[in-house]
């Protein structure tokens, strides 16, 4: 039993060992099916360390060692797999070969030996899909039973005198299995639960930085400003906990929220630690002990350290965000790690907002060029229209002179982006007089609206392009009378516009792509301006009814 106590001594010790390892910088053991080569050569080091260290710390007993050297190889194996256990298992078995003694070569043998019975464990493990259960502290107690009774069979064998081998081997073999196997097993519960809290810290970070993604996602979507920055710091620290927030630009700070905020102010200009961070394109850390951060604007500031990283947007810095702690109080490492996460997924978020932003230039960009090619068309015939009604009716010449100026007008005061049906209304009306007195007895339109959807919202020039098409490509082939008619109700809690025509040819043309440029453009201007569930349809019963229906969630309509 003595010798059982001392050897858990030896143990102890070792498991202070794996404490402190475990809590140092090195320590990365996270899934171990994708284990680094960086990560095997720091296993390698450390557990050949351990098996190194348990000859040396061993107890001399009847010419030999009793000692704790198989907990290295055989925890490296479950931990590494076959390659690194062997590894060990020979590095620590080569040590105890020269070591000396007349047990050299068996243990030399058996210590790579134990590494190889991990190794097998942990490749058994993982070939049935549970590389989990190699980290269990009751799997390293088994194995580590097993590799210890290899071992002293392989005394047995091998050692000679064979008298002192089993003289030996009945002395040591109840202590080191019993010690050894108790010990991997604790050093082995270090290990997973060091790992498993990594894995939460890890969990709650990623899950902090998607609530704060979220929460800044319709927020960057107007950019990076001053009107966006206070909320946009105000959200930053509400999520991390830090002392203070600052965002800035490339010349002032934008907003500045937490402690200090008496004195730092929007509009000062940066500090040099920002100026280094931004001309360096790297982050910059002052931890407030070896690095201390000191306020260029009060002496009485109460901010000790700060973590400055620059923001990145298509490879060219346009600003940063800064993190705050006070003197007293320590700059978590969580913290560090998610503000340097966060500025990579705000730029992320801004990338997406100027590639969103370029999108709708272009759409907008394509309909001013569909406006340059129909205006002057369509105002070619309603001067030819107007002229030749003006011989038999002044005043009715007149209002259709009205009603074209305030198409055109419409055309160009109208808002780029949205307006409401209201105001689509009006400019398809004056649309609709001057086609109606075209096309006299052969076209009718019918509008049927839900007066409380007047002030739904829907990007500008949606249905005069859409009733357009339905009068050029529909109606206007027919040789009797033809009639188109706009809808707008309201559909499970949707806004759903239709513009109709009975002639039935407007969506074969439009696949034929003889003239699908409106129906195009306002397609592109719903789906790049609005989201969810907004879109366009088209049905086609052929020479009976062409039907495009716009659809417009809730939520979206009325914002």
């Amino acid at each position: 039993m003595k010798l059982l106590f001392s050897l858990i001594q030896v143990a102890s010790f070792f498991l202070f060992v794996a404490y402190a390892y475990c809590n140092s910088p090195m320590f990365r053991l996270r899934r171990l099916e994708a284990i680094s080569r960086r990560d095997l050569v720091i296993f390698y080091v450390f557990f050949s360390v351990i098996s190194i260290g348990g000859t040396y710390l061993g107890l001399p007993i009847h010419g030999a060692l009793a000692n704790t050297r198989a907990i290295g190889p055989v925890l490296a194996g479950l931990v590494g797999g076959p390659f690194l256990g062997v590894t060990v298992g020979l590095t620590g078995g080569l040590h105890r070969y020269f070591y000396g003694g007349f047990t050299a070569l068996a243990c030399g043998l058996s210590t790579t030996v134990e590494g190889l019975v991990g190794g097998l464990v942990h490749l058994y493990l993982t070939r049935r899909s549970e590389p989990e259960r190699a980290l269990s502290p009751l799997t390293a107690f088994f194995t580590m039973m097993v590799a210890e009774s290899l071992q002293m069979i392989i005394i047995l064998l091998v050692a000679r005198p064979f008298p002192d081998a089993l003289r030996l081997v009945g002395a040591i073999a109840f202590p080191m299995i019993a010690a050894n196997s108790t010990g991997a097993a604790l050093f082995m519960s270090i290990l997973r639960d060091r790992r498993h809290l990594y894995d939460q810290v890890g969990a709650a970070s990623t899950e902090r930085a998607l609530r704060i993604a979220g929460r800044t996602l319709g927020l960057l979507a107007k950019g990076f400003n001053r009107e966006a920055a206070p909320d946009l710091a105000r959200i930053i620290q509400e999520e991390t906990g830090v002392g203070a927030v600052a965002i800035t630009d490339t010349e002032s700070v934008l907003a500045f929220v937490g402690i200090g905020s008496d004195h730092h102010r929007p509009g000062m200009g940066l500090a040099p630690a920002c100026h280094q961070a931004i001309s360096h394109r790297d982050v910059l850390f002052l931890d407030g002990l070896h690095d201390v951060y000191r306020c260029g604007y009060s002496d009485q500031c109460q901010l000790g350290s700060v973590l400055v990283v620059p923001l990145q947007v298509d490879g060219e810095v346009i600003g940063t965000i800064k993190l705050f702690e006070p003197a007293r109080k320590r700059f978590l490492s969580i913290n560090r790690t998610l503000g340097e996460g966060l500025a990579e997924l705000l730029a992320t978020q801004l990338l997406r907002a100027r590639f969103q932003e370029q999108k709708n230039l272009l759409v907008l960009a394509e309909l001013k060029l569909a406006h340059a090619q129909i205006n002057p068309h369509f105002l070619f015939n309603s001067l030819t229209t107007i002229q030749a009604i003006m011989r038999r009716d002044a005043n009715r010449a007149r209002e259709l002179l009205n009603h074209l100026s305030t198409f055109f007008r419409l055309n160009l005061k109208r808002s780029p982006e949205f307006s409401t049906l209201e105001e689509e209304l009006i400019h398809v009306n004056s649309y609709l007089e001057i086609e109606k007195a075209r096309f006299q007895e052969r076209l009718s339109v019918e509008i049927d609206v839900d007066p409380s959807m007047l002030q739904v919202k829907l990007p500008t020039f949606t249905l005069q392009p859409l009733l357009e098409n339905a009068i050029k490509h529909g109606i206007a082939d027919k040789l009797e009378p033809g009639s188109a008619r706009i809808h707008a109700f309201w559909q499970d809690g949707a806004a759903r516009i239709d513009v109709e025509d009975d002639a039935g040819t407007y969506f074969e043309r439009a696949e034929g792509k003889t003239d699908g440029l409106g129906l195009g453009i306002v397609e592109k201007r719903i789906r790049n301006l609005l989201n969810g569930e907004s879109g366009v349809t088209v049905a086609c019963i052929p020479h009976q009814l062409t039907r495009v229906s716009i659809r417009i969630p809730g939520e979206e309509a009325l914002a």
